[in-house]
């Protein structure tokens, strides 16, 4: 647990990389993930950098691979997953790789190009079909009537004739037929007569492939001047115009041709998809690997870009934090790069001293993964802090299951935890990055024990949806009446169980006695047994969180703070509420069944212990109340303890060092006036001061200013604070009593008003209600239980973590050690 107790020792190193070398060695390192590399080059512009043109033919190639998976995805393709690791490609692979990848999209190109013509065509050749097939009914209306026309012509057909009438045919979108009708009627004036057909399949749009419906059309004109704004308007609508013989033989002879070059056609689209198919189908296979590749050789570049070139040009200067126990791993990792480039020179790591805070790197595996990212959202722990991951494993759960004691619930969302868990390759692959599923799926562990713990609880409390179990024979004896297992399933059977008139006075073997299901001071006993839990679990948080302050005072050898904040602060906290605990205990043991109702008070004891007050019928043992007013005399002046010792101690201090530099910058000055046998006058002393003066300012500005009435608020604040949270950080673990008892009364409600209705019916419809009224009870089960309320006792739990108890050791001011790795690359290309 060394690692998850304390973060990672780390180091400043200095990387000296050979340039035919440097690619191969920020590739081995990026397989191992342990080195976060800092920019030598803060203030040069990345168009300006050396790597530059390298960074921007991997985007190229990159925007060349998202093309290419565009198409292979349209196609519906599946894009082979890599089975086996691929490594970064070596440099002289670039050149292949653009090559390949421009080869193949100059390929696609074409091959989309030429389809989209092919079916442009295509398209064309069915919309003159529908046309002449549509229209031979238009003709041979008029064919039939033509004759009529000539044997009895009308007025205006003498003079103009039929013959003199144009003919315009096309096909438009069936959507736009109605507006298209309308226009021409405004335009001519009526004098256009519009025919038209819908056709009944949909055609194919050659560019977006989506299924369009169109109809035919045929319009009748008189005049020139008619027939051009006819197809203006046809033009506006985005009409496709096609000519259409009047003579039945010229178009059924245009019919043939045209069939059999939509024959022609189908079988070079035909031809043309196979090729596009194979094609993509080969690309698939490798698009992935090809994917990681670039991403890796571009990680790489943009790695280089940070480094710095030295005076000759031949070796680049890399500086990087690393954790010190894999020193040993990255220089093997230099050496194995430098041998697989065939660099003569071998690369060198070398530590340095640095000013900076090093970066806090926690090691986890997927198990303690999610406990680290709970403690890391409140802020990452400062460097070489005590890190409070891996009490939180045993803690969060546990303090979970006290605000969610049921087994029942418990148990359901236990096996919903084991199945995250056996399932999580599948569930990964499948939702990983769904936004919502892939956080449940994330803390798979962390639910899986918080169920485990809720069914510990819940048995404890024996409470399994509402009821008890009865596990053992009841152990109350109540004025004379044994409890049989009638008593305790009859539903609306209260008894008052009563400790004085107990007799039998075995206690129930494990958790709480079924009889207290009917009995109807129920929930004053739970209240107050719930209570005294929740204080006694709070408390004992709270002061192993002081504790672990030693450690961290003892590792950053703060070995003042042990006097001036750790034991008062113990004191404080171990005097007045650890007392409390004292109290509960003694309480417990001292009283029984048959002089319990003479315990005195705690609440009432506690007033008392702090107003000094001598009551005899709240004392508990002898000599309490000299106790307890030394207790309080001691807890009070812990407050002056922590509020002045610091700041005084830090004046004392301060004084001593201006002392010290005094003296020792009188005695240089002493010094350099006896060697100079100087005869001191008045100009001379005045001088000799005015020389004393400027030195030992000079000299004290190396020293921090210190001022008494800053640290002396700052140090009121932090005991203020202290003070103060002890007793509101122990009502908030109160939180533990009240959402427990609020589950337990949400749960026996629901119980009560859903399930007890369909149990309640002996008749042949209340067995078939039962199924509905199941069905309902287990949806708001989940729903409201499992869900709503899981939910609220986790952010609870969270807030326990967080406030009450990482705050008395916990500052979280550091940054994140981010390693440069292929892995964290990779997972976030999958984001």
């Amino acid at each position: 647990m060394g690692s998850l107790f304390r973060s990672e020792e780390m180091t400043l190193a200095q990387l000296f990389l050979q340039s035919e070398a440097a690619y191969a060695c920020v590739a081995e390192l990026g397989e191992l993930g342990l080195v976060q590399f800092r920019d030598l080059n803060p203030d040069v512009n990345a168009f300006q950098r050396k790597f530059v043109n390298e960074v921007r033919r991997c985007d190229e190639m990159e925007r060349k691979l998202r093309y290419i998976e565009k198409e292979v995805t349209s196609s519906n393709i599946k894009i082979h997953d890599v089975s086996e690791h691929v490594k970064a490609p070596a440099p002289r692979e670039l050149v292949d790789l653009e090559a390949k990848l421009d080869k193949l999209e100059s390929e696609l190109r074409e091959v989309n190009s030429n389809q989209e013509a092919l079916k442009q065509n295509y398209l064309e050749l069915e919309e003159q079909m529908s046309i002449l097939h549509n229209t031979q009914t238009f003709f041979h209306i008029g064919e039939h009537y033509a004759p009529f026309a000539e044997g009895n012509p009308l007025p205006q057909q003498q003079s103009v004739g039929i013959q003199s009438l144009g003919c315009l045919s096309g096909v438009l979108n069936r959507d736009r037929l109605p507006a298209f009708e309308q226009m021409l009627w405004r335009v001519s004036r009526g004098n256009i007569f519009l025919r038209c057909n819908e056709i009944e399949r949909p055609l194919q749009d050659p560019v977006t492939g989506d299924d369009v419906y169109k109809c035919v059309f045929v319009l009748f004109f008189q005049g020139e001047q008619l027939g051009i704004r006819a197809r203006k308007i046809c033009e506006g609508f985005r009409a496709s115009l096609y000519p259409c013989p009047e003579d039945a033989n010229e178009r059924q002879e245009l019919t043939t041709g045209i069939r059999t070059r939509i024959q022609d056609l189908q079988m070079v689209l035909n031809k043309t998809y196979d090729h596009r198919q194979r094609l993509l189908v080969e690309t698939a296979t490798t698009l992935q690997v090809w994917f990681i590749k670039v991403n890796k050789m571009k990680a790489i570049y943009h790695t280089l870009n940070l480094f710095n070139l030295d005076v000759t040009q031949k070796c680049l200067i890399a500086e990087c934090w690393c954790p010190v126990d894999d020193l040993e791993t990255i220089q093997r990792a230099l050496r194995h790069g430098t041998e697989s480039s065939g660099a003569s020179v071998p690369s060198i790591l070398n530590r340095v001293q640095s000013p900076l805070q090093p970066p806090t790197c926690n090691k986890t595996n997927k198990f303690t993964a999610v406990f680290q990212d709970i403690i890391d959202a409140y802020g990452v722990a400062s460097y070489r802090e005590v890190n409070p991951a891996p009490y939180a494993i045993i803690t969060f759960p546990f303090l979970f299951a006290v605000m969610f004691g049921d087994a029942g619930h418990g148990l359901i969302m236990a096996l919903f935890g084991l199945f995250l868990v056996v399932k999580e390759r599948k569930l990964i692959q499948a939702y990983g990055n769904d936004e919502v599923f892939g956080i449940i799926l994330g803390g798979r562990y962390i639910i899986f024990l918080m169920g485990m713990f809720s069914i510990y609880t819940g048995l404890i409390y024996n409470d399994v949806f509402s009821k008890s179990l009865k596990f053992f024979d009841s152990s109350w004896n109540v004025s004379g009446m044994d409890f049989s297992d009638e008593d305790l399933i009859k539903a609306d059977a209260s008894y008052f169980l009563d400790p004085c008139n107990t007799t039998n006075g075995v206690p129930y073997p494990f958790g709480m006695d079924p009889i207290w299901q009917v009995s109807g001071n129920k929930i004053s006993w739970l209240n107050s047994y719930k209570m005294k839990m929740s204080i006694i679990v709070g408390i004992s948080q709270m002061v192993f969180g002081v504790i672990l302050s030693v450690f961290n005072y003892v590792h950053f050898r703060k070995y003042s703070s042990l006097l001036f904040d750790f034991i008062p602060q113990i004191i404080f906290l171990l005097f007045i509420f650890g007392y409390m605990v004292v109290l509960i205990v003694i309480k417990w043991f001292k009283y029984s069944a048959e002089n319990s109702m003479e315990a005195p008070s705690l609440i009432i004891t506690i007033i008392n212990m702090f107003l000094l007050t001598n009551d005899e019928d709240l004392m508990m043992y002898s000599n309490q109340y000299e106790v307890q007013v030394a207790l309080v005399v001691i807890a009070v002046l812990c407050i002056p303890w922590m509020l002045l010792a610091r700041p005084v101690s830090q004046f004392i201090a301060h004084r001593g060092r201006m002392r010290q530099r005094l003296s020792t910058v009188s005695i240089s000055c002493r010094g350099r006036d006896e060697d100079a046998e100087v005869i001191i006058n008045d100009d001379a002393l005045q001088a000799n001061h005015e020389e004393l003066g400027d030195v030992l300012n000079g000299s004290l500005k190396a020293e921090e200013s210190f001022e008494f009435g800053e640290a002396l608020i700052y140090q009121g604040i932090h005991t203020i604070e202290y003070c103060l949270g002890c007793i509101s950080h122990t009502a908030s673990y109160l939180r533990l009593w009240a959402l427990s008892l609020a589950h337990a009364e949400l749960s026996e409600v629901l119980w009560t008003m859903v399930m007890q209705q369909g149990l309640g019916q002996n008749t042949l419809f209340g067995s078939v209600m039962i199924f509905g009224v199941f069905a309902f009870w287990a949806i708001m089960t989940v729903a409201i239980l499992l869900m709503m309320e899981a939910l609220s006792a986790f952010l609870h739990t969270l807030r326990l973590h967080w406030v009450e108890f990482q705050s008395k050791f916990y500052k979280g001011e550091g940054h994140p050690f981010k390693p440069f790795s292929f892995q964290d690359l990779a997972a976030e290309q999958q984001e």
